[in-house]
């Protein structure tokens, strides 16, 4: 029974209680219905009241917890992205990309404008600028996720034995032009698991723009090049302020 057809049935009982306390109760055992009326009074207003709270506490609640999921798939973002960078390719395994972290080594590179001399024929040659890239460098991928429990990453935050999702595939850009790509998932099932049932039915259909939208909490895509998360720009604020 919704909220309101629980303060409709509240109502009908009280107009019936004082109906009979009218009609059939005698005075002096009307201090029962009194009481009656009383505790009537106080379920109806603490139904009322949690009727109107329980959707902000359980918003509350989810933001706290998706935030946490958030973290997680950024470093893994992160980790996939620096991947790219080093191999030109994403990766689903896990073990791998933990090595990759604690291993790899990423190139400085320094663009310089060189100028050269080009012969056009027939006795014709110019200067042309032309862009130079040198490796001055390099430096541990480590370095990038100094602080981040990225040996934790997969772990998806408050789910005992879950881990994350994580799918690789490639997209046709253009004509011709086949790019890699990554998805990371895991499901908002799991992550309110024990909340209003009510409540979450409606979390999985959302589409607001200023929630996180549909059945899982995810970054990347498989259908797009894109290194994204599918979370509202709110979720970001901590990192810019941070950053300030």
């Amino acid at each position: 029974m919704g909220l309101l057809g629980m303060i409709l049935a509240a109502v009908l009982v009280a107009i019936l209680l004082a109906f009979i306390i009218v009609k059939f109760l005698p005075l002096k055992l009307r201090w029962i219905a009194s009481i009656l009326l009383l505790a009537l009074t106080a379920f109806l207003v603490s139904k009322i009241y949690y009727g109107i709270m329980e959707p902000i506490i359980f918003n509350k609640t989810k933001v706290v917890k998706y935030s946490k999921v958030v973290d997680k798939l950024k470093i893994i973002r992160d980790a996939e992205v620096k991947h790219f960078e080093v191999t030109g390719a994403y990766t689903k395994d896990k073990n791998a990309l933990l090595k990759f972290i604690d291993t790899a080594r990423l190139a400085l590179t320094e663009t310089k404008t060189v100028v050269e001399k080009e012969d056009r024929g027939g006795g014709i040659i110019i200067d042309v600028e032309k862009k130079k890239v040198d490796t001055i460098g390099y430096e541990p991928v480590s370095k990038y996720f100094k602080g981040k429990n990225y040996k934790e990453m997969f772990k998806v935050p408050g789910v005992d034995g879950k881990e994350f999702d994580i799918e690789v595939g490639t997209v046709e850009k253009v004509p011709g032009m086949v790019v890699p790509t990554f998805y990371v998932k895991t499901d908002k099932k799991d992550i309110l698991k024990g909340m209003n049932e009510s409540l979450l039915k409606q979390e999985l259909e959302q589409v607001a723009t200023d929630q996180i939208k549909g059945e899982y909490v995810s970054v990347g895509s498989l259908d797009e090049v894109s290194t994204g998360g599918n979370w509202p720009p709110a979720y970001d604020k901590k990192d810019r302020d941070q950053e300030e």
